[in-house]
């Protein structure tokens, strides 16, 4: 499989492209390609990895990627099938200079904000509204839907998906070796790792697995699996209905220390996971 280029297959005669996915497992593999990716998380849980970081997605969630961002959204395994609604265009959809017109200057801002990639805060009533009337749709009413969606992202409250854009695209060969590094991290993140087992599944020396990674991520190994486990952790302490214990999702997060759980945890989210576990009941 190669990782780059990944084309977005795109109907005849039309120019906004709408894609329904409705499977037990989302496209896992990590990918990048041309287009501004929209997407609603319509039912789903799992983890969005783009750029440099990771994040967490639920029912609701709506997320813009930017182009080229490599990213892969991993959905956690369950008895129901996952469901998303996207939208892939480009700047250039509607011609060269189209997004360029004086009229549409209020859309400026948007695009170079989707160039980091954000997800929308807040109400998204609105937005998924829009996002689930799409596929829908003929083509005129299709555009003026498009047009009111952008409207919406421009004056949405929104949170950066990542600060790492890569000056240039990703090759195959490199594309592969973090699609392999991903694909073991996101499967074994629970256990221990360690720099010689996964420096060797893409035959790597640690030192130079350890260059490779921050090249193409702009942090280092370690501090992306802390991440993912950090961020494990969150979706774990948000159900309101699961009664593990502290130290037990510290340990369901791949952390053997219930005092570095607590460190890395308040370093990341500010502050300690029952106080996290606290906030989130009260806002429920």
């Amino acid at each position: 499989m190669k990782v780059h280029p990944f084309q977005i297959p795109k109907p005849l005669h039309q120019n906004l492209i709408v894609q329904v996915d409705r499977e037990m497992v989302f496209y896992d593999k990590l990918h990048q390609h041309a287009e501004i990716q929209l997407t609603l998380i319509v039912k789903a849980k799992g983890k969005l990895i783009v750029g440099d970081s990771i994040h967490p997605f639920e029912d609701g969630d709506f997320f813009v990627i930017g182009p080229h961002s490599p990213h892969l959204f991993k959905n956690d395994s369950t008895d129901e099938m996952a469901h998303r609604i996207s939208l892939f265009f480009t700047e250039t959809t509607f011609g060269e200079s189209f997004f360029e017109l004086p009229d549409l200057e209020e859309l400026h801002p948007l695009f170079n904000v989707s160039k980091e990639g954000f997800q929308v805060l807040g109400d998204t009533k609105d937005i998924q509204n829009a996002m689930k009337q799409l596929p829908n749709l003929q083509k005129l009413e299709r555009f003026i839907c498009f047009f009111n969606l952008l409207k919406n992202l421009c004056y949405a409250d929104k949170k950066t998906l990542t600060n790492f854009v890569s000056s240039k695209k990703m090759g195959s060969s490199q594309g592969e070796r973090m699609q392999t590094i991903f694909d073991y991290v996101v499967t074994h993140f629970q256990n221990e790792i360690n720099l010689d087992t996964v420096s060797s599944k893409v035959h790597m020396t640690p030192n130079a697995f350890c260059k490779f990674f921050k090249q193409h991520t702009n942090k280092t190994f370690f501090q992306f699996l802390i991440e993912l486990r950090i961020e494990h952790a969150c979706q774990l302490l948000n159900r309101a209905d699961d009664q593990n214990s502290i130290l037990e999702i510290s340990e369901q997060s791949g952390f053997s220390s219930i005092s570095n759980f607590n460190r890395q945890f308040k370093k990341l989210k500010g502050v300690i996971p029952s106080r996290f576990a606290a906030q989130h009941k009260k806002s429920n």
